[in-house]
């Protein structure tokens, strides 16, 4: 008996046929969709837990494509026989795949790291093969119903690339809304589950083994679903595994993976995108060194500029003046800066810098008001008086990239505090450009001053060694800063001004006699500022001339050759 008369009609009227078409176009849009979501949400995670964003989402997705070629090319040899049995078969393991790989991945870079990219790269290949069979495979199951060629593999692609787009808007604008990246993952595969239950339903005539790929798909979906319910406890389970501490927060935002974790005797530690950003231990010493050098030079204080420092540690620190009127905290990730305001671990260690009735949010993401052309103004500064009748600044938070904040916010600032993470990454790079710097020199007072943390000088010294360079190019007369931190090792500043306004030795000069008696410290002291400022001998000497700036990325090539040569 052919398989037309065991099955009945393949194809019974153009109403039939149209409609199993319109399913078939269906199950591509999901799978095209989900596809794109597996690669992001791969390349998220290797990103949170390796760093390197960029090439980590280069890798994945182009070794994804290379491998979804493979699997196209592959198809070629399973025979029409039992394709469809196939199809379900590949769905499945599909959404297997991608649902448990996220928790997979964070498993094995805390249990057993050494083997963790050969894990990554085994989920991305698989993935990829199994995404490149499944799409032809459709495209040969769908000539029964589109006997046409050219309409037939122009409709198959048009709805698995569109349905790429969907599942890009849906990964970037939504998903993230409602899911952590573990659960993501889940969601994704119980897609997968969905479209597999589909062509069951619709094309069951078509299937050879029904009882077994029927119990397959609904094994498959069960455990979509376990996952979804179970990813939290299992995610904090392979979370821990990472920290020697107990991990008292983790979450995934928008932008990173944020991990406080607190030691047997209390100290807190906060890592974003597994490195290290501050210990309790020692985090005072840092940012004494980042604000008070360059408060106790300025000339005036009333109107302070922090870029980055969400986590409300530097604005602890400026606050101390009662001179400073209005302080601004720029920080691009409100998940950074919300912590830092509702968490009570973090509010003792900033000392509610961020959460009492002096912060104001803009929440706009944005300076230019949608659907609008006109900018935003910050509010005017204004004086907020505590019971007594004591001027307090006025705390402003924007959640904002800082390059876009620095080209639209209008009026000066007497001290800038850069507070940015490592040049690790392309995306950071422009941070420390020139032409980022000369925004920053247009929105400095005229005896204003400005402060960077500029990694270490001793471990990374070709990278510390540009940002002098850079911002000496962009108008500033910069002079470098150390002190060592015990969790960081030698870290170093640049203190900078408008060249126009003090000379790099009159700075330096100024510097080494600052005085910071009346302020409130833990660590700083006048000697050592002065101190800071001596450095060995070829310590500051460099072959490089060249500067940083949004094309060539300088920066990032030296502070990634500065990372591999101390692994």
């Amino acid at each position: 008996m052919s398989e037309q008369e065991q099955n009945g009609p393949i194809v019974s009227g153009a109403e039939n046929q149209r409609r199993k078409r319109s399913v078939i176009y269906l199950m591509t849009f999901i799978m095209g969709g989900c596809g794109i979501a597996y690669e992001y949400t791969f390349s998220k995670l290797s990103s949170d837990l390796m760093g390197n964003s960029v090439q980590q989402w280069a890798i994945t997705i182009g070794l994804m494509m290379f491998f979804m070629g493979v699997g196209s090319d592959v198809q070629k040899h399973l025979k029409d026989e039992g394709l469809f049995d196939k199809f379900i078969f590949f769905e499945v393991l599909l959404g297997l795949i991608g649902g448990f790989g996220p928790i997979l991945l964070l498993y094995i870079f805390g249990a057993n790291r050494e083997h963790y990219v050969l894990v990554q790269y085994g989920l991305i290949v698989s993935t990829g093969f199994l995404i490149g069979l499944e799409i032809p495979i459709l495209a040969r199951i769908n000539e029964r119903f589109t006997p046409e060629l050219r309409v037939n593999i122009g409709g198959i692609l048009r709805m698995d690339y569109i349905g790429a787009f969907f599942g890009a808007f849906l990964w970037v604008f939504i998903l993230h809304r409602f899911f952590g990246l573990t659960q993501m993952g889940f969601a994704l595969g119980a897609l997968n589950m969905i479209t597999a239950a589909l062509s069951l339903f619709y094309f069951f005539r078509l299937a050879r083994r029904r009882a077994a790929l029927t119990a397959l798909t609904l094994f498959g979906s069960a455990m979509m679903f376990a996952g979804l319910y179970q990813a939290p406890a299992w995610t904090a389970f392979a979370e821990q595994r990472l920290f020697v501490d107990r991990v008292i927060h983790a979450s995934t935002t928008k932008y990173q993976h944020i991990v406080l974790t607190q030691s047997a005797s209390g100290d807190l530690y906060c890592y974003i995108n597994g490195n290290t950003q501050f210990s309790s231990v020692d985090e005072h010493i840092y940012h004494e060194f980042l604000v008070h050098p360059a408060m106790a030079l300025a000339e005036r204080r009333q109107r302070v500029l922090i870029l980055g420092g969400g986590d409300g540690l530097a604005m602890r620190e400026v606050l101390k003046y009662p001179d400073v009127e209005t302080a601004t905290l720029v920080d691009l990730d409100p998940g950074v800066t919300d912590l830092a305001r509702e968490n009570p671990y973090l509010r003792a260690l900033n000392e509610d810098s961020l959460g009492d009735a002096r912060v104001k949010i803009l929440e706009n993401n944005g300076l230019v008001e949608p659907g609008g052309q006109e900018t935003v103004r910050l509010p005017d500064q204004t004086l907020l008086f505590a019971g007594e009748g004591v001027p307090v600044a006025e705390v402003e938070i924007v959640n904002i990239d800082a390059a876009l904040f620095i080209e639209q916010i209008s009026g000066v600032y007497d001290v800038i505090i850069i507070d940015f993470p490592d040049p690790s990454n392309l995306e950071l790079s422009k941070l420390y450009s020139r032409g980022f710097y000369e925004k920053v020199r247009e929105k400095l007072s005229r005896h204003g001053v400005m402060i960077q943390q500029s990694t270490s000088p001793t471990h990374s010294k070709e990278a510390f060694l540009c940002i002098g360079r850079t911002m000496e190019a962009a108008g500033f007369a910069a002079v470098p800063m150390r002190e060592y931190v015990p969790s960081f090792g030698e870290w170093g500043w640049w203190v900078a001004m408008r060249r126009e306004a003090a000379p790099a030795e009159e700075l330096a000069r100024r510097l080494s006699q600052i005085r910071m008696t009346a302020t409130p410290v833990r660590y700083i002291t006048d000697e050592l500022v002065a101190a800071s400022l001596v450095f060995g001998k070829g310590a500051l000497a460099s072959k490089r001339d060249d500067v940083n700036t949004i094309l060539n990325n300088v920066i990032y090539f030296y502070y990634a050759d500065a990372l591999a040569a101390s692994e």
